[in-house]
């Protein structure tokens, strides 16, 4: 499912504000955080907590949770609990989430059913409050006659804003941002310094973008004509669904034709390439350096780790994972997970990695047969 709840324009634009004079947001004692978080709370409430840490670099005024070495939320009684347990008595943070209870601790710890929830809760209470755009439109931004800018809007300096473009309420446009011509930014948008939209694409509602990115650039199609190389007219748009979150220095090309599609509840790191006529689909995680040929088709919910390269009319099914730094060239399935380049299926993978580090081994054994037929031939002749 997409991420399609309701959001306050200023909870939405206070995840990564674009800037201003920061402080602490708020305090709170341990009892009032775990209201917050709908938590149990074992232990004494009247502490103060003022931030988010982790477990070994935790102060008395902080709150911290526990996960092992691979990023997994521990539960309390399992064998991987006791390895972090003494991690934790020792910690000093003021108090602690955890997935159960853990006898013994004298620390308040914040019982959830989700860990990852109640984290991010956490941050956002503890996030540092900035002061938030200004609306209206800063003198110095450039808006054509024909656009059309909603209420509740803050254009920042330096803005260009060509004909026919429209900016949705409550959105932010930062300083240095270019909105090209019949290109339509959604409601409660957020677009940091100096992000590029060409023309004719199309923003949702609830879209983030980080500074420097550029949406709609030309894709790079060429062909061989008459000894040199002409590039193929893209006349496309590009499509950027609700909720979709696309990180700093990034580039999504336009279509040559239709659109370059990024589905809903998306969210793309910095660095990444998508090329022209990619169709991505509903809550995708595309981690950095990843780089998508043209035409390209992702189902929902996929995952490409960090710098994986997709070769052109490439399909992947719905919840299929790319591991880091693997190498695409034939279609995979819903569901599968593949490592490698070119990639393959994993466990087939570490089957090979496993071998691979046994060939030094496996050499020298071959090469004493050899020795040993060699001996046995001359024996025999």
């Amino acid at each position: 499912m997409a991420d399609t709840r309701r959001v306050s324009r200023n909870e939405y634009l206070h995840r990564t504000p674009i800037g201003g004079e920061s402080r602490i947001a708020m305090r709170l004692t341990v009892a009032q955080l775990a209201e917050r978080l709908g938590a149990e709370l074992v232990g004494d409430g009247a502490g103060q907590i003022s931030a988010v840490g982790t477990i070994e670099a935790a102060g008395e005024n902080e709150v911290a949770f526990i996960k092992d070495s691979k990023h997994n939320y521990v539960q309390p009684g399992t064998a991987a609990d006791g390895k972090y347990l003494s991690a934790v008595k020792q910690s000093r943070a003021g108090a602690v989430i955890v997935a159960g209870h853990i006898e013994g601790l004298a620390k308040p710890q914040l019982i959830v059913t989700n860990v990852d929830a109640a984290l991010i809760e956490a941050l956002n209470v503890f996030a540092p409050e900035l002061k938030p755009a200004a609306e209206g439109i800063e003198p110095t931004a450039k808006v054509a006659d024909s656009a059309r800018i909603a209420e509740g809007v803050a254009i920042g300096a330096g803005v260009v804003i060509e004909d026919g473009a429209e900016i949705g309420p409550g959105s932010v446009i930062g300083s240095g941002c270019k909105i090209g011509q019949n290109s339509k930014v959604g409601g409660n948008c957020r677009l940091d310094c100096n992000v590029v939209v060409y023309h004719n694409c199309h923003l949702g509602n609830n879209v983030a973008i980080q500074a420097n990115t550029t949406i709609g650039s030309a894709g790079f199609g060429y062909s061989f004509i008459d000894g040199s190389h002409k590039l193929v007219p893209h006349n496309g748009g590009v499509v950027i669904e609700d909720f979709v979150e696309i990180g700093a220095n990034c580039c999504i090309d336009r279509a040559k034709f239709g659109n370059t599609i990024i589905g809903a509840g998306t969210k793309i790191d910095n660095l990444v390439q998508i090329a022209h006529n990619v169709v991505i689909g509903k809550n995708c995680l595309i981690v950095a350096l990843v780089g998508i040929s043209g035409s390209c088709k992702l189902g929902d919910g996929v995952v490409l780790a960090g710098q994986v390269g997709l070769a052109d009319n490439i399909e992947i099914g719905d919840g299929a994972l790319v591991g880091a730094q693997a190498g695409v060239i034939n279609d995979i399935g819903a569901g599968e997970k593949v490592v490698g380049s070119p990639a393959i299926d994993r466990k087939e993978a570490l089957l090979i990695m496993g071998l691979t580090k046994r060939l030094p081994k496996l050499a020298k054994q071959l090469k004493q047969l050899s020795k040993t037929v060699e001996r046995l031939e001359k024996a025999k002749d």
